[in-house]
């Protein structure tokens, strides 16, 4: 069997495609936010699910959204994790959906950034090679600026 350079470069597109998509039901934009979004059964239109900054709370409101359209039985990113409410499983719309899907995508976008935020031990977080600065402090305006302390060399 000859292997051909477009075969090889087909081979090299799809496995950086799937890099790019770490969890069913996640994508990644181009200034690096995850988005999840799910089809309704049975039907063209979808439910968006809301944008994150890690693919894990896009993945878990995207679990959230499929386990309340499909039940016990839908394919889930962390089967371990079932939302909390399964008793409340019953018919539910699309708009109670996706507020429930964004509400756990939320709480697991902050869990993740405090997280994150603890364990580096500083103010930044680097995203895709961008310093992004986390719960900086802002200034009080209504405050005099206090003046800044000299340097023992002279120089300020």
């Amino acid at each position: 069997m000859e292997v051909t350079s477009s075969s090889v470069s087909d081979a090299a597109t799809t496995v950086t495609k799937t890099d790019h998509r770490p969890y069913k039901g996640i994508r990644m934009r181009k200034w690096g936010k995850w988005v999840a979004e799910i089809r309704e059964p049975n039907k063209r239109s979808r439910i968006w699910l809301g944008s994150y900054t890690t693919p894990l709370a896009a993945a878990r409101a995207y679990d959230t959204a499929v386990y309340y359209l499909r039940g016990p039985s839908a394919r889930l990113n962390f089967p371990e994790l079932l939302p909390l409410e399964a008793a409340a499983l019953h018919d539910m719309s699309a708009a109670s959906i996706r507020k429930k899907a964004i509400e756990v995508g939320a709480r697991v976008d902050a869990e993740t950034r405090c997280t994150l935020l603890h364990t580096s031990g500083t103010r930044q977080s680097t995203t895709k090679g961008l310093s992004v600065s986390l719960l900086q402090e802002k200034p009080d305006l209504n405050k005099k600026p206090e003046p800044e302390p000299e340097h023992p060399d002279g120089d300020n």
